[in-house]
């Protein structure tokens, strides 16, 4: 099925463009990862290449970012060669109201977390059925844990309330492994009443590198949706 007939693409792709069209020539700027994100990236190296915008260098969080970026001449730089990020554009597997986010359904959320925290501003696109009244409700939590320490945060994990499982490959026997070297749990959580209280505890339980809540890190979310059968994109 071609982009063109398939709905939910259509609308990836237009909240996409409307992201890449925010950013401005002579800006450094945070790629993403996921399959909305892609379609930004993809419009920035459509830009870069009519010469519309100039002077643009990406920051990947992602090994798939990093592919897509040069595939679509988009000149790369690493996080430590340079002093700032414009803007930074990501998905998210959950939006709740006051723009707190899940993500880590692509297991980058780490370094996810470190280059949309840096950006001056970070714009989030997502899909409508991303949004959701409180984190939680439809998407796991991922939390990274370096793998000589999975026991213990395992444990640590069920303490806290949380239904921990090791996040297995698709086609691949064994667990996923990050681009760090290491695992992710996804904890199912019955509720997320303080999301803010719960990211600094679990990144407190020795061996956790980081988890997927990006508490009052998003500035703008931009919403893809299916109105009358046509794509709009609408602002948080």
């Amino acid at each position: 099925m071609s982009v063109n007939s398939d709905p939910v693409k259509v609308m990836k792709r237009e909240v996409g463009i409307a992201a890449a069209s925010r950013v401005e020539s002579d800006s450094i700027v945070g790629l993403g990862t996921g399959s909305t994100t892609a379609y930004a990236i993809e419009h920035i190296g459509k830009r870069l290449e009519s010469g519309e915008l100039k002077n643009i260098v990406g920051i990947p969080t992602s090994f798939q970012a990093e592919v897509l970026a040069k595939k679509y001449g988009i000149p790369l730089a690493a996080l430590n060669a340079v002093d700032r990020i414009d803007v930074a554009i990501d998905g998210a597997d959950e939006v709740d109201p006051n723009k707190n986010l899940i993500k880590g359904g692509g297991a980058a959320h780490t370094r996810e977390k470190v280059v949309d925290s840096l950006a001056d501003t970070f714009i989030v696109v997502v899909d409508k059925g991303k949004l959701v009244d409180r984190l939680g409700s439809t998407f796991l939590l991922p939390v990274e844990v370096i793998p000589m320490a999975l026991a213990p945060v395992t444990r640590a994990l069920k303490k806290l309330g949380g239904n921990p499982e090791l996040r297995m490959g698709i086609k691949k026997a064994g667990p996923i492994v990050t681009d760090q070297g290491n695992l992710v749990i996804d904890v199912k959580f019955e509720e997320i009443a303080d999301p803010a209280a719960l990211e600094k505890t679990i990144n407190n339980i020795p061996g956790v590198l980081e988890n997927g809540l990006f508490v009052g890190v998003a500035d703008l979310v931009l919403i893809g949706e299916i109105v009358d059968g046509k794509p709009v994109v609408r602002q948080m």
